[in-house]
């Protein structure tokens, strides 16, 4: 995908895109903060491409280090594409929970927002 991906881009974007996705690029190549868009978006490849199963993507992007959330939220959205949902440790998604302000106390879990994700990517209905 990453060709495909580059080739998307706006081309003064693709070469230091390209860099940070190249197949032999390392996190300790990169010139600055792992939380800029493209040496994040590196390092989440990076670990996607040297680890073999989700979690020890998500745990390879964690031990880098710098913005550890950041690397890590990207790195397992692309893990997830890769390997779907179901490589998801149930004790990491067993324990989510995420309050909603303002909704009288309603906490979705990894169910209710399984289901959302299935709502919002389902086949829109024809206009009527």
């Amino acid at each position: 995908a990453v060709p495909g991906a580059l080739a998307a881009l706006r081309p003064e974007h693709r070469e230091r895109y390209a860099v940070v996705l190249a197949p032999d690029w390392h996190p300790d190549l990169a010139t600055e903060f792992n939380g800029a868009v493209w040496p994040c978006l590196g390092s989440a490849v990076w670990a996607l491409r040297t680890t073999a199963s989700y979690e020890a993507a998500v745990r390879a992007a964690v031990d880098l280090g710098g913005d550890t959330d950041t690397v890590a939220a990207v790195t397992g959205t692309l893990a997830g594409a890769v390997y779907g949902i179901g490589a998801v440790p149930e004790r990491w998604s067993g324990a989510l929970r995420v309050p909603l302000p303002g909704s009288g106390g309603r906490v979705l879990r990894a169910p209710d927002l399984a289901g959302l994700g299935r709502r919002l990517t389902a086949p829109s209905a024809p206009p009527r």
